[in-house]
C-alpha cells in the first residue's frame, strides 16, 4: 500500500510540474505575442510637431545637377592615398586642397564661414550661427582614401571616375569623398540661397584616417579642445542604408551608427635554438606557434550578442520582419542565446555577436634546410561593446595557455562609449528626421560600426557620437568597400548633397519637440 501512495505522489508531483510548466510556457508565449504585436520603438516623434526650420528650397537645377558631378568626380580623379601613417600622397593632398577653394567658393568667402588648415592637410571650417547660445554640432568626413590598383580586376580604373552601367566607379566614392564633396557642396548652395544658420556648427575634414587619423582628426580636436569647444553631436561616416541586405526585412534601413567596436592588435613570438632541419626537435617554433594560433581560433571569444547596442538594432526593426523572425526580434529578452548561436555561423554576423578574433600576418624561417630560431604571428582584434581591451588580452594569454608563447600588445584601444539614441536625443532624432524626410520608406535604428573611424577620437567635446552617411548599399556592395569597383550612382551623390543640406537646416530646432504619446510602444 505504501508503494502505491508513493506512486500516486510521484504522479501527482510529476502532473503539478507539468501543468506549472505548460502555464509559464502559455503565459511567455502570450507576452510575447502582444510584445511581437506592439512594438515599435522609439516612433513617437515621427508624428510630433516639429518646429519649420527648412525654410530654403533643395530644388537643384539642371545645370546645378551637371556642376555637383562634375565637382565629385573631379575630386574622385585625385588619388589622395594613404599608405601608411609616414606614407601618403601629399601632394595629391595639396591638389585636393586647390580644388575644395575652386569649386567652392562661396564656403571660401563667406563671412559666416572661418577657414583653417590644421596639420598642413586638414580642414577646420567654423560657421558661424545667429543664436550663439545653442550648443554648436560638427559634421565629419575624411579625404584620404585607401591604395586601389587596376590589375586586381577593377571594371574601371580606380581614379577615373569612370560612369559605367549607372555608376561613377573610382576610390572614394563610398569611402569617404562622397560626404566631403556632399558637405561642401550642400553648405555652398545654403550660402548662395542667403541662408545663415540658427546653431552654429563645425566641419571637419580629416586627410589620414585610413592610417588612424592620429595627425588630422587628433589635431583638429586639440584646436578644439584650446577654444573650450563642446559640442551637440558629432556625424561621421560608418553605416549607411542597407537595402536587400538583411535578410528577411521588409524594405531597407537606415543604420545610425551609435557606437565602434574597440581594436587590439597582438604580436605572438615563440624563439627557440636554431639547427639543422636534419635533426629536428620534438616541437619547432612554428608549431609551437601554429598551435598557439588554432587555438584562438577553435575558441573563439564568449558570445556577448545582446549586451551591446545590436540588440536594439534588432529591436527597432522587428515590426518589419515577417514571422517567423517578427516574434523572435520582437522577443529578444527571449530569444538572444538562440539568436545569437545562428548569427555565429555567419562571418557578416558573428561581428555583431562577440569579439573577432583574426589572425592576419604570420612570419617564419629564413631557409627550407634551417630551423627557424623565431616565428611570429600579428592577431587582429575587434572587441565587442561589452568588453574591454584588458579583458580580451587575458582571454588571449588563458586560451593560448603556453608560457613559451609570448604574448605582447602591439596597439589598442576599448569600445567607444555607446552615445543615446532615445526620443530625448537630439542628434539621433534630427539624423532620424532628415532621413524619413527624405525616404519615407526606410526604416531607421541604431547600429554598431565593427570598423573605426576619425569620430572615436572626439570623446572629449560630446558624449554623442553617430556614423551615418545615406550611401545606398545592395547585395554584394559591400565588399566594394577598401575592395575593388567601388562606386556610387550620381542619383545617391545627389540624394548625399540634398540629405546634408536639409540636416544643416534641421539642426536649427533649438529643442526637440513633445513625443507622441503611442498606444503601440512598451
Amino acid at each position: 500500500m505504501t508503494g502505491h501512495n508513493t506512486k500516486w505522489r510521484i504522479t501527482r508531483f510529476l502532473k503539478a510540474v507539468l501543468l506549472t510548466l505548460l502555464l509559464i510556457s502559455l503565459i511567455l508565449f502570450l507576452v510575447a505575442t502582444v510584445r511581437t504585436l506592439t512594438l515599435e520603438v522609439n516612433a513617437g516623434l515621427q508624428l510630433a510637431q516639429w518646429e519649420k526650420t527648412a525654410n530654403t528650397s533643395a530644388d537643384i537645377s539642371e545645370q546645378e545637377r551637371k556642376v555637383l558631378l562634375a565637382n565629385f568626380k573631379e575630386a574622385i580623379r585625385i588619388p589622395t592615398v594613404s599608405f601608411s601613417e609616414t606614407h601618403q600622397n601629399t601632394s595629391a593632398l595639396r591638389e585636393f586642397d586647390q580644388l575644395l577653394r575652386k569649386v567652392f567658393p562661396t564656403v571660401f568667402s563667406s563671412r559666416l564661414v572661418k577657414h583653417e588648415v590644421v596639420a598642413s592637410y586638414s580642414h577646420l571650417f567654423t560657421i558661424q550661427g545667429t543664436e550663439p547660445e545653442l550648443v554648436p554640432y560638427m559634421l565629419l568626413a575624411h579625404i584620404d582614401v585607401v591604395p586601389a590598383n587596376e590589375a586586381d580586376g577593377w571594371e574601371a580604373p580606380p581614379f577615373s571616375a569612370k560612369e559605367l552601367n549607372g555608376f561613377i566607379y573610382g576610390r572614394g566614392t563610398i569611402d569617404n569623398k562622397q560626404s566631403v564633396m556632399g558637405i561642401l557642396q550642400a553648405l555652398e548652395y545654403l550660402l548662395q540661397r542667403g541662408y545663415a544658420p540658427r546653431r552654429g556648427f563645425y566641419i571637419g575634414l580629416g586627410h589620414d584616417e585610413e592610417v588612424s587619423g592620429f595627425s588630422g582628426a587628433v589635431n583638429i580636436v586639440k584646436v578644439l579642445k584650446s577654444r573650450g569647444v563642446k559640442l551637440q553631436y558629432v556625424l561621421d561616416e560608418g553605416l549607411a542604408v542597407l537595402d536587400g541586405i538583411i535578410s528577411g526585412l521588409k524594405g531597407p534601413a537606415a543604420l545610425i551608427g551609435v557606437s565602434e567596436k574597440g581594436a587590439a592588435t597582438v604580436k605572438l613570438t615563440v624563439s627557440m635554438k636554431p639547427g639543422h632541419s636534419s635533426m629536428p626537435p620534438r616541437e619547432s617554433s612554428i608549431g609551437i606557434l601554429a598551435a598557439a594560433v588554432t587555438r584562438l581560433e577553435e575558441y573563439p571569444m564568449p558570445r556577448l550578442f545582446g549586451y551591446g547596442p545590436e540588440r536594439a538594432t534588432f529591436e527597432h526593426l522587428a515590426h518589419k520582419f515577417g514571422l517567423p523572425l517578427r516574434f523572435i526580434m520582437s522577443n529578444l529578452w527571449l530569444f538572444t542565446p538562440l539568436l545569437s548561436r545562428v548569427m555565429e555561423r555567419s562571418p557578416d554576423t558573428n561581428a555583431f555577436v562577440r569579439t573577432t578574433t583574426a589572425v592576419t600576418m604570420f612570419n617564419s624561417g629564413v631557409k627550407i634546410n634551417v630551423l627557424p630560431s623565431q616565428a611570429e604571428a600579428f592577431v587582429n582584434l575587434r572587441i565587442h561593446s561589452a568588453q574591454t581591451l584588458q579583458e580580451v588580452t587575458e582571454l588571449i594569454r588563458s586560451t593560448i595557455a603556453d608560457d613559451r608563447v609570448k604574448i605582447e600588445l602591439v596597439s589598442g584601444f576599448d569600445p567607444l562609449p555607446i552615445s543615446s539614441y532615445n526620443e530625448q536625443s537630439f542628434g539621433f532624432q534630427i539624423i532620424k528626421k532628415t532621413v524619413l524626410d527624405m525616404f519615407p520608406q526606410l526604416s531607421v535604428a541604431p547600429g554598431i560600426c565593427v570598423g573605426n573611424t576619425d569620430s572615436r577620437h572626439y570623446t572629449d567635446l560630446t558624449k554623442d557620437i553617430y556614423r551615418f552617411a545615406p550611401t545606398w548599399f545592395k547585395p554584394g556592395d559591400t565588399q566594394r568597400f577598401h575592395g575593388i569597383n567601388e562606386r556610387i550612382s550620381p542619383k545617391n551623390y545627389e540624394d548625399l548633397v540634398i540629405f546634408y543640406f536639409q540636416l544643416i537646416q534641421n539642426c536649427d530646432n533649438r529643442n526637440l519637440p513633445t513625443p507622441h504619446i503611442s498606444e503601440h510602444e512598451l
